[in-house]
């Protein structure tokens, strides 16, 4: 199966204050056929809660490289970088369901390829559930 894989849940992964285990459940229950959707700036978010909690002494240099090789071993693809006609689409979708910009970009994602969206963040599953999106973990 394919899904739209949201910073939130990548970030309760590694991160330390915001592990539940429910991450972990959902990538057990995953085959290694499965494959995650991320829009480009998933990398970007990824790389600064990173850097920002490796400054804010919650996790070690170490830590860090290591938590970016964590996610290498995921069956991640990134989607094509961004455009004019796609910034339009994000504004659109962050008005139409009251998301910032960057939740509105895996919204986007995910409608454009009729996929359901991994998050733990609660605007963005319901603005998902309200477009006839599936959401897990539930």
């Amino acid at each position: 199966m394919e899904w739209v894989l949201d910073s939130s849940l990548a970030f309760s992964l590694v991160l330390p204050e915001e592990y539940s285990g429910r991450a972990d459940a959902f990538l057990q229950q995953r085959s290694p056929e499965d494959t995650f959707w991320v829009p480009a700036l998933w990398w970007c978010e990824i790389s600064n809660a990173l850097l920002i909690a490796q400054k804010r002494n919650r996790i070690t240099e170490a830590d860090r490289i290591q938590m970016v090789a964590l996610y290498g071993l995921l069956p991640i693809q990134t989607d094509t970088p961004f455009h004019l006609e796609g910034i339009n689409r994000f504004q659109e979708l962050a008005l139409a369901y009251s998301l910032t910009a960057y939740d509105a970009a895996y919204l986007e994602l995910a409608l454009r390829k009729g996929l359901a969206i991994a998050t733990f963040d609660q605007r963005l599953k319901q603005a998902a559930q309200k477009a006839g999106l599936g959401t897990i973990p539930n």
